[in-house]
This record gives C-alpha cells, sequence and structure tokens, in this order.
C-alpha cells in the first residue's frame, strides 16, 4: 500500500517597491515615512517588502496579519536592537522596551494600576486641570494648540503619577522630555546615529535634558520612600506592588516612571491637539459636540459618570485618532525564521505593522479621508474588523495605559468645549510629522483662535 504525501504548501511571495539601488527607501523613510507606508499598502496591499539599506522592512496593513504578529506570534519577535539602543539610554528597562521574562514580570506588576477600577480616581484632577487651563484663555487669543495641550496633559501626569502640582514647571519638564523624544526619534531615523554619550550639540543638549528629567524623578521616588503617608498615585502603587513578595527597586522604579511620564502626555496631547484641529476645520460637528455637552451638564463641572451620556465626544476623540494615530506604526524584529499568515519572515526582518496606512485603506475606512465621527457609533464600530483600528496597538503589549488614556481624552475634550470653541488662523498649512517625535505631531505649530462661549 502507497501513501500519498501531501506537499507543504508553497510559501506566499511578499511584493516589493521600487526603490534605490544599496540605500532603498532610506532617505523616504526619513524624510516622508507616513507617504512612504500609504504608498506600500496602496501598491502592494496588505504586506509589502521595502529596504533601509541592508535591513529589509516588511510592511504590513491589515488586520489578519497585525493579529498574526501581535497576537499569535509574539514570542517570534521582540523590539530589536535599534530600538533598545534608541530608548535604553532613556527610559532604561522600562516596560516600553523591555522583553521576555523581565517584560512579563514588570507588566504583571503595573497591571493592577492601571484597571478602570482604579484610574477612575484620577477623572477629578483631569478636570480640575482642564478648567484650570481654560481658565488663563482670554477671547480672541491666538495659542499654539500643541504646546498648551502638552502643558495640560503634562500636570495631568505629573499629579497622578508623583502627585506632584508640576503645572507651573511644565514647560521646563516638556522641553526636557521633547529633547529626549526628538534625541530617541534622530536614533531610529538613521543607519548610524552618533551615540548620546559623543560630546556632539545634539547629544550634549538630550544629556543635559535627560539629568533634567532624573532629578526630578529620582528627588520624587527618594520623597516617596522616606514619607509615612499613603497615597493614591501611580508611584505610591508601584512602590506597593509586589510579586512573589519582591517589588522595584529604585532603578526600575525610576525606569518604569520615565516610561509613563513621557508615554503618558506626549500621546494624549497629541491626540488631543489634532482633533482640536479636526474639530475646527468641521465646525458643524464641533457644534455637535457642544450641544452633547450642554445638554448633559447643564453648566456644571464634568465627572467621571457623565462619561457614559457623551458617547458622540468619544467617538470625534476615537476619529480623531484613526486619522491621526499618535503611534503611527509598530515595529517588531524577527528571533528567527517564521512565517505571518504563510509569508515568509527571515531572521532579523524588521515587521512594521503601519497602523497610519491601514487606518486609510478604504476597505476598512471608505472615504478614508473624511472625519466621520459617525464610524465609531456602536452599531458602526462593532462592525469594524478587530484590529483594523490600532491606536494602542494589540496583544501581550498592547498599551498599558489605553483606558487611562480613552478617559482622559474624553473627559478633557468634554471639559475644554463647555468653555471655549476653537478657530484656526488663516494660512497655515498643517501637515503631520513624525520625524520630530515618536508621535505624530504636526510639523509646525498650529496657531488657534480662542473663542470664549458664554455660560449654558
Amino acid at each position: 500500500m502507497v501513501t500519498e504525501m501531501k506537499a507543504a504548501p508553497s510559501p506566499k511571495s511578499i511584493p516589493g517597491i521600487s526603490e534605490t539601488p544599496l540605500v532603498g527607501s532610506m532617505f523616504k523613510h526619513n524624510t516622508d515615512r507616513l507617504t512612504l507606508y500609504h504608498r506600500v499598502a496602496r501598491d502592494c496591499g496588505d504586506i509589502g517588502l521595502m529596504h533601509y539599506g541592508p535591513f529589509r522592512f516588511i510592511q504590513i496593513s491589515s488586520p489578519d496579519l497585525v493579529r498574526s504578529l501581535l497576537v499569535e506570534h509574539p514570542a517570534d519577535f521582540d523590539k530589536g536592537d535599534g530600538m533598545r539602543k534608541a530608548f535604553q539610554p532613556i527610559i532604561g528597562n522600562g516596560l516600553f522596551i523591555s522583553d521576555g521574562d523581565l517584560h512579563r514580570q514588570q507588566r504583571k506588576l503595573m497591571a493592577p494600576s492601571f484597571q478602570p477600577r482604579h484610574i477612575v480616581s484620577y477623572a477629578d484632577d483631569m478636570v480640575r486641570y482642564s478648567e484650570q487651563i481654560q481658565q488663563n484663555w482670554r477671547d480672541g487669543q491666538v495659542v499654539d494648540i500643541g504646546h498648551e495641550m502638552t502643558q495640560l496633559t503634562m500636570s495631568i501626569v505629573g499629579k497622578v503619577l508623583f502627585d506632584a502640582e508640576v503645572f507651573t514647571e511644565a514647560d521646563e519638564l516638556g522641553l526636557a522630555m521633547s529633547t529626549v523624544l526628538s534625541f530617541v526619534n534622530y536614533s531610529l531615523s538613521h543607519l548610524f546615529p552618533i551615540p548620546m554619550t559623543w560630546p556632539v550639540p545634539r547629544s550634549n543638549k538630550a544629556r543635559q535634558a535627560l539629568a533634567v528629567l532624573d532629578r526630578r524623578i529620582n528627588q520624587m521616588i527618594a520623597d516617596r520612600r522616606a514619607s509615612n503617608t499613603e497615597t493614591n498615585d501611580f508611584l505610591s502603587v508601584l512602590l506597593r506592588a509586589r510579586e512573589d513578595g519582591s517589588g522595584m527597586d529604585d532603578k526600575q522604579l525610576r525606569d518604569e516612571s520615565l516610561t509613563l511620564f513621557g508615554a503618558g502626555h506626549e500621546t494624549t496631547a497629541t491626540a488631543l491637539t489634532w482633533t482640536w484641529y479636526l474639530l475646527a476645520r468641521h465646525p458643524e460637528i464641533f457644534a455637535k459636540v457642544q450641544h452633547e455637552v450642554d445638554t448633559v451638564l447643564q453648566g456644571r463641572t464634568a465627572t467621571y459618570a457623565d462619561l457614559a451620556q457623551l458617547p458622540y465626544s468619544l467617538q470625534v476623540f476615537k476619529e480623531a485618532m484613526r486619522l491621526y494615530p499618535p503611534a503611527y506604526a509598530v515595529s517588531r524584529v524577527a528571533l528567527k525564521d517564521c512565517d505571518l499568515n504563510g509569508y515568509p519572515i527571515k531572521k532579523q526582518d524588521i515587521v512594521i505593522a503601519a497602523v497610519y496606512a491601514m487606518h486609510r485603506r478604504p476597505q476598512y475606512f471608505p472615504n478614508p479621508e473624511v472625519f466621520d465621527p459617525e464610524r465609531f457609533a456602536p452599531e458602526r464600530e462593532k462592525q469594524l474588523p478587530r484590529y483594523a483600528y490600532l491606536p494602542f496597538g494589540a496583544g501581550p503589549r498592547i498599551c498599558i495605559g489605553n483606558h487611562f488614556a480613552l478617559m482622559e481624552g474624553h473627559l478633557l475634550l468634554a471639559t475644554l468645549a463647555q468653555h471655549v470653541s476653537f478657530e484656526l488662523v488663516p494660512g497655515q498649512q498643517v501637515v503631520p510629522d513624525p520625524n520630530k517625535t515618536i508621535t505624530i505631531r504636526p510639523h509646525a505649530p498650529i496657531k488657534m483662535v480662542v473663542r470664549r462661549r458664554s455660560a449654558k
């Protein structure tokens, strides 16, 4: 009796784009990567191959491949040496960059602090700082909306992370954080970046900024350890966190605190900046948000309990993050030869989940360039393919602060819309630029005119 053997299925081929010899798409990636990602998704579809000098970049922009990479095969990939070299001088072994057992241990220690039942306690502080910042805006005043949102979110994260009133220090700390994030982005965008330890102007500036952040954070850790008062801020909760009887040492606390401080203000500030920009361009949607807020709040201060009655405001925030996701791409490096849904991936290949490009693919989001908050009405949101919308990543490394960020964005949007409207200063060219920091900030400051609303 002869048993017929079935041939193994042939691996799928990965289409590529036309590129410059030797350097590949390196220059385009460094100067206009969003257009590059969009082009790869348009020309190659769900998966496409490009090169960054000698390195292979595999771009994916479909929900199925995202699930395969981030959910089904996370152990076959890690952050890679490039990410570690860029981030570790800044955040050490914080949760964003750590891998393996350390990441699993830290995630387990920190996860309870980010559950909805715990973060609800921070809602009142978020609203208080929102009320405080808008009181300083005069009718007709021109503001840099990105700067204002950074100042606001930094004040909030300083309070909830350290129980510190850092509102008046936001500029110093904000400049320091922006400087180190810019250095990280420089390191990620160059094949042979100059290390931070070298005595050149860019590195000197980054080291000085990091010293400012280290000094403030280490002092806060020391103060908290010396205090007998039990508080509810994240730092205190992390100090008390235990897994198998052990907690974090000062170095790990510093790394996690700096990670949370950076990510906790930069991403939300960026998302809100784009939200106000889109609302200013679509006054009819802005008016609908304000009508909802006025109807629900009736002139009183917002609370966490009100959020359930403000669904359209949340839809607006989610749609803004679709068009301009702060984390516009997620990258992983293959630890071994493997495959993603039959597509062969070689060891050391860099796989990029191009969130920005996927969010603009018409098969998932019809008329993708249109700002349409109704996409996230409950029934329509349920119809989206899972992992087609990816503002916080997915799988075991999904953003640990996703609930916090959604609550914060929702509350800040409602609170500020209650008091003011914004109009764009004419003549501005607003272009997203991921090359300045690790998020998708505008290329230049967005100037807006504040219009104060009468009491409702």
